[in-house]
């Protein structure tokens, strides 16, 4: 399962490094929460948790339907 979340991942990523951001697989538990680390723009950025939420995880839930959640660690 972790792999299908980092390709997952690796779909959005081309839009976060557009601005001037990335995203990092930090764990998967085995209750389907993926764990992850913003980074760069999207660290400090006051939208990150839209980002989070909107983004990243509605694209690993469409990949990976199994995972309940996206959290930032």
């Amino acid at each position: 399962m972790k792999q299908e979340v980092q390709e997952a991942l690796d779909k959005i990523r081309p839009a976060l490094q557009r601005d001037g951001g990335d995203v990092e697989l930090v764990e998967v538990t085995e209750d389907g929460v993926v764990k992850v680390k913003l980074q760069g723009a999207c660290g400090g950025c006051p939208m990150s948790q839209m980002t989070l939420k909107m983004g990243i995880e509605k694209v690993v839930k469409q990949s990976v339907p199994q995972i309940k959640s996206v959290e930032a660690v």
